[in-house]
């Protein structure tokens, strides 16, 4: 029988100082200002005999075993297992270097202490544990996602051909509309936090050595302005490995200021969820917690011969970090020296008759909707880059059909098979739950 509801939530700041090293474009940048500060945000759920803990971090992502050190410095804090601890990143391409690619310098003592600052926000979550209950909804804003991979009119298959480009024909994907909220309140009715979903990679900033938290920031700013609460708002980037905000039919939207395409994205997200949170009438002050995590064996892609020779020549021929070809053939050497099976977790958790999944990389959109659609649960949410990074996962159709997403390296290495790996078992886990 489930018992009375306890949660917790908090925020730790993990800005880094200027002169980082930046990740998310192929060339090196330094920080030399700061929009607005990076977060973890925690939120803990505890009842007489379950606790779990999920974290959202203001990164690009990083490795599970950088991730696994902060739930296991959580777990000692907290006392919540670790394998009951949720961490994911937001994919803002404007912080630190948290992972090795693309011969950018890793920020690895940043990494280090930014996991630290993530499992003291899991323990101030957790010294603020309150009577609470639980609640959930969803609305939908079709108008910032679009599947950025087209087919073109010369049969072939190109991410972000573009705007208003005539060759257009249709996109290659679908896109996932649905913003889901989960509200936490303690007995007052007063917002304690509010947990949210939606499936968009970063927005694009002409200040590329800014630190910020992007959209993710804005989001959670406007969410607060509009409930009038000190609560603590967390978005969750859903399945978006193939998703961004640009509509490619449309012109180019204007950008007065480098930001304002980030704040006016992160409002309009949030009016939708603030709306959607409006509607919900019921909370649960008694919902049934659980967790449960699969490793799974990630297979990687595997370059044949010919094209392991060509790339070994040219990466030894040279040393041009502004060669994009050059780049590439250094990272297909690379990947080809890594295990071809590499262990990675899928990670359930249900909350209620809510489900939430985490996968270890940039998940195309339709992992997300194949999830939801199978799911036992009332809402599922899905979030990607959680507890693991293993670069972008496609279809299999999209492998086939090639463009950037699939073109080897280490953010762009999963072999045919991952969809229905990691779809299967994360559904198979939400039943599990479900039946628990």
């Amino acid at each position: 029988m489930a018992t009375q509801l306890h949660a917790g939530a908090a925020t730790s700041n993990i800005t880094p100082p200027l002169g980082t090293h930046m990740q998310g474009y192929f060339s090196d940048r330094q920080a030399d200002d700061v929009y607005d500060e990076l977060y973890a945000k925690a939120l803990v759920l505890q009842n007489e005999d379950t606790a779990i803990a999920i974290v959202v971090c203001d990164i690009i992502g990083t490795y599970r075993e950088y991730l696994d050190m902060a739930k296991a410095r959580a777990s000692e804090m907290a006392g919540i297992p670790a394998d009951s601890i949720f961490i994911s990143c937001t994919h803002t391409h404007y912080g630190p270097n948290t992972l090795q690619l693309a011969r950018l310098p890793m920020e690895t003592e940043y990494t280090e202490w930014a996991m630290e600052r993530t499992a003291d926000a899991v323990r101030l979550a957790y010294n603020r544990l309150q009577p609470a209950r639980v609640g959930h909804a969803s609305g939908s804003c079709p108008e910032e996602t679009h599947n950025r991979r087209w087919h073109m009119a010369d049969g072939t298959v190109k991410t972000n051909p573009g705007y208003q480009n005539p060759d257009l024909v249709r996109p290659a994907g679908p896109k996932d509309p649905e913003v889901a909220v989960a509200v936490v309140l303690d007995d007052a009715y007063s917002p304690i936090a509010a947990l949210c979903n939606y499936s968009l990679h970063y927005v694009g900033s002409s200040a590329a050595t800014t630190l910020s938290a992007n959209y993710f920031g804005a989001f959670g700013r406007a969410l607060q302005r509009m409930a009038g609460g000190d609560f603590v708002a967390i978005m969750a980037n859903g399945c978006c490995g193939d998703i961004n905000n640009s509509d490619w039919t449309r012109p180019a939207p204007p950008s007065p200021h480098p930001h304002y395409q980030v704040e006016r994205v992160g409002r309009a997200v949030a009016s939708r969820v603030y709306g959607a949170w409006q509607q919900i009438r019921d909370y649960d002050s008694t919902p049934t917690l659980g967790a449960l995590t699969r490793i799974v064996d990630f297979r990687r892609r595997h370059p044949d011969e010919d094209e392991l020779a060509c790339a070994q020549k040219l990466y030894e021929s040279k040393t041009d970090p502004d060669d994009t070809d050059w780049i590439y053939a250094m990272e297909a050497v690379k990947v080809s020296q890594e295990p071809l099976v590499q262990p990675t977790p899928v990670m359930a958790l249900r909350v209620g008759d809510m489900g939430i999944v985490g996968l270890p990389g940039e998940m195309f959109c339709d992992y997300g909707l194949q999830i939801k659609a199978r799911s036992p649960f009332a809402r599922t949410m899905t979030v990607e880059l959680a507890n693991d990074f293993k670069g972008y996962c496609p279809t299999d159709i999209a492998l086939q059909e090639g463009s950037y997403e699939m073109r080897l390296c280490g953010w762009a290495k999963a072999a045919a098979g991952t969809e229905g790996q990691m779809v299967n078992t994360a559904v198979e886990l939400l039943e599990k739950l479900a039946s628990g």
